[in-house]
């Protein structure tokens, strides 16, 4: 919970100052006075100012945001000698500046973390997949169990390297939200019968892109073999006699490819509604053995499946995914355009009804993975770190009111119409604003909460 809670505060702080200094540092450059940088709102709890004239740098109570207060003649009176330095006398192109620089700051911020994490390397499974799901796009395609993914290609014609299931994954998540379809080049294990293979994805819909969209296309996961973990005491495997260690080699008489395959297998023991007793064959020490194995009857989101209170599988081949600097650094600039793409079309597709507002995360979600991130180590902290702020950036650029990007909607206005948009309608578009955001808010709070209880 500590640690969950530090990594919030912390990814929250970086972002924000990030976000804020971007606005600060373009105002300076561009002749501008600031009043007042300010992470979080608020009472104030700490403050510096080197002169009674020059910038306030605050923090706030509230850690949920910031801001930079500039002089404005249309905040508070500004002194005729100062004039020259308020944002509102400013040419039309400085103030665009001024006010896109926190976006921009945000995505720049993203190409370094993205950079950052691929110098130091991740530690990610293997491409090698478990079987699929049965009638699945993947089981159609001709996949199966031990195929190592290789490459792949949106044409047929040119290809990328697969480094990890990762990169698998996010290959499928594009392809899925741009209804298309993908050519896999496979081969087994030991790289050896290599073969292509069609990926229909055309028919997979993408209303919701989440963590269960790869199992809605039939893949089960990274590949591992089908061997009994830890075993929990006086569950249904431990009744059974089964040991850690115990290879299970057939189930029923039909034969276990892998650990996702045992898994679903023993989920389906409860589908017909009673409990369906499973004989399993077994390899223990080299030496064949059968054993009777009544899995126990649970509920699971509604529906209820088998479990043997068992760790099953073991772990599966990792591989050390690391860029050097250059393609490293072109790597994080192609990611971070892909990702603030894919961003920004899942907001068109929400705000059209095409994707779920189940998409829209808050903060206790990123919270959750803000510390998952921390603890599986610093590299996937910042590539989290870099997904949130792309996030914030793009988010930030959408033409609504009280955000920057309603604020260069205005400065589009006043360059087509050569006039600023007036006072009143200005009252009225922050007030719209202020409700859409309040409602986005509440959407993403729900969403938490109904991720929390299993809802999602």
């Amino acid at each position: 919970m500590i640690t969950t809670l530090l990594a919030f505060v912390l990814t929250l702080g970086v972002l924000i100052v990030v976000h804020e200094y971007g606005h600060y540092r373009v105002a300076v450059a561009c002749g501008v006075k600031v009043l007042r940088f300010s992470v979080g709102f608020g009472k104030v709890v700490w403050r510096r100012q080197a002169t009674p004239d020059s910038t306030e740098f605050v923090l706030s109570a509230l850690p949920l945001g910031g801001y930079v207060r500039m002089l404005d003649e249309r905040e508070a009176p500004v002194p005729p000698e100062q004039r020259h330095m308020a944002f509102n006398v400013q040419s039309l192109w400085k103030r665009s500046l001024i006010v896109a620089a926190g976006p921009v700051a945000n995505l720049f911020l993203a190409v370094l973390l993205y950079a950052c994490a691929h110098w130091i390397g991740m530690d990610e499974p293997k491409a090698v997949l478990s079987a699929p799901l049965a009638a699945s796009v993947a089981e159609r395609s001709g996949l199966r169990s031990g195929d190592w993914v290789r490459e792949v290609s949106a044409d047929g014609e040119n290809w990328s390297d697969i480094r990890s299931m990762t990169d698998l994954s996010w290959h499928v998540t594009q392809a899925v939200i741009h209804s298309e379809s993908l050519h896999f080049r496979v081969s087994d294990g030991l790289g050896q019968h290599p073969r292509d293979v069609l990926l229909d994805l055309q028919g997979i819909d993408g209303h919701e892109v989440d963590s269960g969209l790869m199992r809605r296309v039939g893949f089960g996961g990274p590949y591992s073999e089908p061997v009994m973990g830890t075993i929990k005491p006086g569950g249904a495997a431990a009744a059974a006699g089964l040991m850690a260690g115990d290879r299970v080699r057939a189930v029923d008489g039909a034969a276990v490819a892998d650990a996702f395959s045992l898994r679903e297998t023993i989920r389906a023991s409860a589908s017909a509604g009673e409990i369906q007793a499973q004989h399993w064959d077994i390899e223990r020490a080299g030496q064949p053995l059968e054993l009777t194995v009544v899995p126990l009857a649970v509920d699971d989101a509604g529906k209820r499946i088998g479990r043997v209170d068992a760790f099953i599988g073991a772990p599966p081949e990792m591989v050390l995914v690391r860029y050097d600097f250059i393609d490293g650094l072109v790597s994080a600039t192609t990611r971070t355009w892909d990702m603030s793409a894919l961003t920004l079309k899942m907001f068109g597709k929400m705000v059209t009804g095409e994707a779920s507002l189940k998409n829209l995360t808050g903060p206790i979600t990123i919270a959750d993975y803000a510390g998952q991130s921390v603890r599986i180590g610093l590299a996937y902290y910042l590539g989290f770190l870099a997904i949130v702020s792309i996030s914030l950036g793009v988010l930030n650029l959408l033409p609504l009111p009280m955000l920057d990007g309603g604020h260069l909607m205005y400065h589009l206005f006043e360059a087509m119409t050569g006039r600023p948009v007036p006072e009143l309608w200005l009252e009225r578009l922050q007030r719209g604003g202020a409700v859409i955001m309040l409602g986005l808010m509440s959407i993403a709070l729900f969403n938490d909460v109904a991720r929390l209880a299993g809802q999602h």
